[in-house]
């Protein structure tokens, strides 16, 4: 009986604890994916420069709308934040941007570590090195609660060599 009550306790701590440590952090297992992998910045043969802002009239945006690349190049995505709110640039198939999406509304002070993201502050610029190992397409998104839905997404079309 001890036993028993015990474990149910432990389920029940640890049923509680569980959402608390997922909204702590993102981080890792995303050393290779359906849209590639990080990309040595040496090996660079192109460099897209993307602002995020929001606009007057409530949206928020990329610039560029849509990026276009080649399969097995090495791109860096020089990243600035124009606008006043905090953003992201998440790179990954719609599937995973859609998971990490609903992720983000349940926990939105969620840390990342991965290396096909980037949260920045208003002002702030980094980057982010990516190499397309996979024709197809994909998609860049902000993943900030309501970002998303406010229109911070655009297509990434790879295409073959």
């Amino acid at each position: 009986m001890k036993t028993t009550l015990f474990a149910l306790a432990f389920l029940a701590a640890s049923s509680l604890a569980s959402p608390m440590l997922a909204s702590g952090s993102h981080a890792g297992g995303h050393d290779v994916m359906s849209v590639g992998k990080p990309g040595d910045a040496k090996k660079a043969t192109q460099t897209v420069r993307v602002t995020m802002k929001e606009t007057d009239d409530g949206k928020m945006i990329f610039t560029p709308a849509s990026i276009k690349v080649r399969q097995g190049q090495t791109v860096r995505f020089a990243i600035k934040n124009v606008g006043e709110l905090e953003h992201e640039f998440v790179l990954d198939d719609k599937a995973q941007i859609q998971e990490h999406k609903a992720a983000m509304e349940k926990f939105p002070d969620m840390e990342h570590a991965d290396p096909n993201a980037i949260r920045l502050e208003p002002g702030k610029s980094g980057e982010i090195v990516w190499t397309f190992t996979n024709n197809g397409t994909f998609q860049f998104a902000c993943l900030v609660p309501g970002h998303y839905d406010a229109g911070m997404h655009g297509p990434l079309e790879v295409v073959k060599k």
